[in-house]
């Protein structure tokens, strides 16, 4: 296992049943970065995170973090902080309780709890609160802290922003991207594209049990392509299939899988007046991701 590659995964699979859930998934997450990992519900995202960490067996395969089996890690949670489910506490615990049990696990002082809960936010009342009278966003919060407790070099997040309203969403960019700028590697799934195009340097993509596109985030958004518009749809759409261009068509504009000049020319070429052409913009991680996941016979995207 190359020193740069905090996380390797390869040839992951596993079944239940006659359902395939997760199919030859191989993917690299290097330290020093945040990778987001993406895919619509029932990809295998959470499947695969739970291979990662120890928690499902895998039929085929092998995930190694730190160049070990997860389980084969000395207190793993020294060296792995771990959130898969902020739902997962007991509800008749206090938050300082969750913590201080967390911390005396891993050999930790008890006053490690209490520096967590600062970091997250919570304060003297809330943690003295029992966590089955938390809100979603709190839970997520205590979550985090009990990722961060043992000061890991890894982290393996599953949807943590969930119920975080919008200045908790900027505090965890924040926490995350300084985490990863002192040399750790943060994995984290999340349904909040934008959130993920903001913060995330690398991509993986899974579609239906298997990883579609992986890599730079740059580079994988410099394929979003152009969207255009023309004076009629039907006859744009034709111009680009006869140029060999790609095309999706939302409402009456499509997005074409080709440079402006390319798509430009494709339809001087068809006789159709453009009334719109332009790089895809804020919402390139969205066309991204449609477009990767909505067929599964697609070929994996390597760049």
């Amino acid at each position: 296992m190359s020193a740069s590659h905090a996380i390797e995964v390869s040839g992951l699979r596993r079944s239940y049943g006659s359902h395939t859930a997760v199919r030859d998934v191989s993917f690299q997450v290097r330290h020093g970065a945040v990778t987001g990992f993406l895919g619509p519900n029932g990809a295998g995202k959470s499947t695969t995170l739970r291979m990662l960490v120890g928690l499902t067996t895998p039929d085929s395969g092998q995930a190694r973090v730190l160049g070990s089996d997860y389980r084969a890690l000395p207190n793993p949670g020294r060296h792995v902080g771990v959130l898969l489910d902020a739902s997962a506490q007991h509800s008749g615990r206090t938050g300082r309780e969750v913590l201080a049990l967390g911390a005396m696990a891993m050999g930790l002082p008890p006053r490690r709890a209490d520096e967590l809960l600062e970091v997250v936010g919570l304060d003297a009342d809330e943690a003295r609160r029992r966590t089955g009278t938390y809100s979603l966003g709190m839970r997520q919060r205590l979550g985090i802290a009990h990722a961060l407790l043992g000061d890991p070099r890894v982290l393996v997040l599953d949807e943590p922003a969930n119920g975080l309203d919008p200045g908790g969403i900027h505090w965890l960019r924040t926490l995350l991207r300084e985490f990863a700028d002192r040399g750790g590697c943060v994995l984290l799934s999340s349904h909040l594209l934008r959130e993920v195009e903001v913060i995330a340097d690398l991509l993986i993509v899974i579609g239906r049990g298997r990883v579609v596109a992986q890599g730079a985030k740059q580079e994988l958004l410099a394929a979003g392509g152009t969207v255009v518009r023309g004076s009629d749809a039907g006859t744009l759409a034709a111009a680009l299939a006869a140029a060999g261009i790609a095309a999706t068509r939302t409402g009456d504009a499509f997005l074409a899988q080709a440079e402006p000049e390319q798509v430009a020319r494709a339809a001087a070429a068809g006789g159709v007046v453009v009334l719109e052409l332009r790089p895809a913009g804020t919402d390139r991680l969205e066309s991204l991701f449609l477009q990767l996941t909505a067929d599964d016979s697609r070929e994996t995207v390597r760049r």
